[in-house]
């Protein structure tokens, strides 16, 4: 996997988090293990004239690469934050008031959050909630099927391992 952009390295740690998870849980996500092993990775994250660090784009991370790996396509209008760990928790993370605000102003319509932030909303005005559904959730499981949709992208990417499989039943 590469990582370029302005990543700091907890960022860079989430990334490469959300890659072990998926290795380690293919067979329960429908991903053929060799996807991880023939094929290239390359995450960008653009300037945007702020460097990026912290881990709370680690759901976000977890449910790009998910969407690359099944080629389903992620629900519009959501936005996510939290933090994961290797065995698939969310954590917590900080900063969801202004989380809020932006998600808000980008005509963001859905939230997943890690369940320990709910005190973290119960704090903010109802009214900056009223159009937002907020999602609260433990596990990465839970965040994969909110945030995937059964839908396939247009287009998808076809993983071909023809070349690897006659490889390997001619030895």
């Amino acid at each position: 996997m590469t990582l370029s952009g302005q990543l700091g390295d907890v960022m860079k740690e989430s990334a490469m988090a959300a890659l072990s998870y998926l290795k380690s849980n293919a067979d329960k996500l429908g991903i053929d293990y060799r996807v991880f092993e023939k094929y290239d990775l390359h995450i960008h994250v653009p300037a945007g004239a702020v460097p990026k660090d912290g881990p709370s784009a680690g759901v976000t991370m977890l449910t790009s690469l998910a969407s690359v790996f099944t080629q389903r396509k992620v629900k519009a209008k959501l936005a996510m934050t939290g933090e994961i760990t290797l065995r698939g928790k969310v954590l917590p993370v900080g900063g969801i008031k202004e989380k809020i605000l932006a998600a808000r102003r980008a005509g963001i319509k859905e939230i997943i959050l890690c369940a320990k932030n709910q005190k973290d909303i119960e704090e903010i005005d109802a009214n900056y909630l009223s159009s937002l559904k907020v999602n609260y959730v433990n596990t990465v499981e839970q965040v994969i099927e909110l945030a995937l949709l059964d839908e396939k992208v247009s287009d998808p990417m076809i993983f071909d391992f023809k070349e690897q499989d006659a490889f390997v039943s001619s030895n």
